[in-house]
């Protein structure tokens, strides 16, 4: 939550954590958190949005009594239980040019993510579904919480109602939209950074995949390509009439040519 605004950037009597070591559990979650920040960014960029923040597998302070608590696990070597940060996040309204190397919500006017991503493993989905959801909607008042199953490859959606999360329903196509967002989350089967897999996507409200830096390069070249395609083809189009007309004037000076004999 927000601190007083005398003590929000004064420096703290303890050293802040910024990142507690621990690798990432499976080759799919090294491709997805990148994937899925790489969209959130794209997703705005269509939209011709640049007042927000994406952050993925960085620490969120919420508290500067949190942020004490971190400090000590670390220096003491107690085991992890307070809060450090969701695998992807989303802030909007914010300031995109700032620097972080955390989330820092005293030092943001008192904000915390607005949509927030998780990305389930084995020795962190029960805590994903309570301490962290009980956190998300009760702390952070974050308006959705999308939840992502590595094992089953499903995507489960949460929106705050309240004080509570109520489920997002599917659309027809089984994929879940973000009010936040204006983009929909769903299952796609196709290659990711040379892996094939079934990955997390977004898509557009039309139904197509906000594309990654790769398949929007194609897409670029494809378009490029199409153009030029359409040049040469009025370009022969030209010259055929060129022909076409140089063939009539000749014609015509060949039959004045034969009258005149």
């Amino acid at each position: 939550m927000s601190q007083p605004a005398a003590a929000a950037f004064a420096p703290l009597p303890f050293e802040l954590v910024y990142d507690d070591g621990e690798p990432l559990e499976t080759d799919w979650h090294t491709r997805e958190l990148p994937l899925l920040r790489h969209l959130l960014r794209q997703a705005m960029a269509e939209q011709g949005r640049t007042d927000f923040f994406a952050g993925a597998n960085i620490f969120v302070y919420y508290s500067v009594e949190q942020a004490r608590e971190v400090a000590e696990e670390m220096a003491k070597g107690l085991p992890w239980r307070t809060f450090r940060g969701p695998a992807v996040f989303w802030v909007g309204g914010v300031d995109p040019d700032r620097e972080r190397k955390v989330w820092i919500s005293w030092e943001e006017g008192g904000r915390l993510p607005d949509l927030i991503i998780e990305l389930l493993s084995p020795s962190t989905a029960k805590k994903d579904r309570t301490e962290k959801r009980d956190l998300y909607a009760r702390v952070f008042r974050t308006a959705e919480y999308f939840l992502c199953d590595p094992e089953t490859r499903e995507v489960e959606g949460l929106r705050l109602a309240d004080r509570f999360y109520q489920p997002i329903p599917p659309d027809e196509n089984g994929r879940l939209w973000s009010e936040q967002l204006g983009v929909s989350f769903g299952v796609w089967h196709g290659v990711v950074d040379g892996s094939t897999a079934d990955w997390v996507r977004l898509f557009r409200p039309d139904g197509t995949l906000v594309p990654t830096a790769e398949e929007h390069a194609e897409a670029e070249r494809q378009r490029a390509e199409a153009e030029f395609q359409r040049a040469e083809a009025e370009f022969q189009r030209a010259e055929t009439e060129r022909q076409r007309a140089e063939a009539a004037e000749a014609e015509v000076a060949r039959l004045r040519a034969a009258l005149k004999l």
